[in-house]
């Protein structure tokens, strides 16, 4: 038995194959490609497997993140309590690990992502109870958690330790591959069967393009938003603990280089700043583009100023390319 799709002209079996696999993840690979290829130009080691075993360990901090907050911009609303409650449960794992009592310390990683929850729990109230723009709510989430540690070191740099099993799931290796891009793999294949396997996702999706529908259709609007906003704040915890076993210690301002490349990896992935469509194939590849171009600029030595400047030029052109797809995609 002959396959239809091969009696179709090449262009539209290409046009196919772009279709299923999603425009964004097409155009954001063959930008890795690019980028990889440029960078060796500059520096022969980005063709090295080491080296981009290390940055694809890198993304996965950015990535598992990005996961979360991919989630809430599916539902049309944003989450920017992120810097915070990646400093706060990096200052709270470190400070129970290195607690002298022995419970406390083997139960550092499990309350790490009990606060986690607890924000993102908070966040949900405030935007599905009390229907507070999440934009405002987070914001001043974000402005509590910042002062509540600063007020719990007292400004210092918070005492500690990392916990073994941090450590070993950011900086250790299975079979040569990194066991943070593994974990990486596992949240992407449990969150692709969360998005497309269950009723949940399917109310992600259509919450994000019709809220009101959704909720005379009977559903539970609240409880959706009231668990994406827990599992973004779980997953930005989980995030922060694998950046504590990277750098082997917590710090005050942890999470602020993560909001704007969280955003960014969402967006450039190709899922709607509005909510309703995107693909987390789109979001990983995010966090493979933005953090292997974050690589280039700095290894190319280039003032902070002028790597703000083209990261966000590059970052508007990608943008307007998936609206000029959009555009000709709805003209057809």
């Amino acid at each position: 038995m002959t396959d239809p799709a091969a009696s179709l002209p090449i262009h539209a079996r290409r046009a196919n194959l772009v279709d299923k696999i999603g425009f964004s993840v097409v155009l954001l690979t063959a930008a890795c490609i690019a980028l990889i290829l440029g960078g060796a130009i500059i520096y022969p080691g980005f063709l090295n497997p080491g080296y981009i075993l290390q940055q694809l360990q890198i993304a996965s901090f950015l990535g598992v993140i990005a996961t979360g907050a991919m989630l809430v911009i599916l539902l049309g609303e944003i989450d920017l309590s992120i810097p915070w409650t990646v400093t706060g449960t990096a200052i709270v794992v470190t400070s129970l690990a290195g607690s002298h009592d022995g419970l406390l310390a083997g139960l550092a990683i499990p309350l790490g992502l009990t606060v986690g929850a607890l924000v993102g729990f908070l966040n949900g109230v405030g935007v599905a109870v009390f229907r507070v723009p999440g934009m405002v709510w987070t914001l001043a989430v974000n402005a509590m958690l910042l002062g509540a540690t600063v007020f719990y070191t007292g400004g210092f740099k918070p005492q500690g330790a990392v916990p073994w099993l941090a450590t070993y799931a950011a900086v250790g290796r299975t079979l040569g591959i990194p066991n943070a891009f593994l974990l990486w793999l596992a949240l992407g294949a449990i969150t692709l069967w969360l998005l497309h396997r269950t009723i949940y996702g399917r109310y992600l999706y259509a919450m994000g393009n019709s809220q009101r529908a959704l909720f005379l259709a009977g559903a539970r609007v609240r409880t959706v938003t009231l668990c994406t906003f827990v599992l973004a704040g779980t997953l930005s915890s989980l995030g922060a603990i694998l950046l504590t076993g990277y750098t082997n210690q917590a710090y005050q301002g942890m999470g602020d280089p993560y909001l704007m490349p969280v955003i960014a990896t969402v967006v450039v992935g190709g899922t709607s700043i509005q909510g309703g469509s995107g693909t987390y194939l789109g979001t990983f590849m995010g966090a493979v583009f933005i953090t292997l171009l974050s690589s280039i600029l700095a290894v190319m030595q280039m003032p902070d100023a002028a790597r703000q400047i083209i990261f966000g030029a590059i970052i508007l052109a990608m943008l307007l390319v998936y609206r000029w797809s959009a555009g000709r995609a709805a003209a057809k």
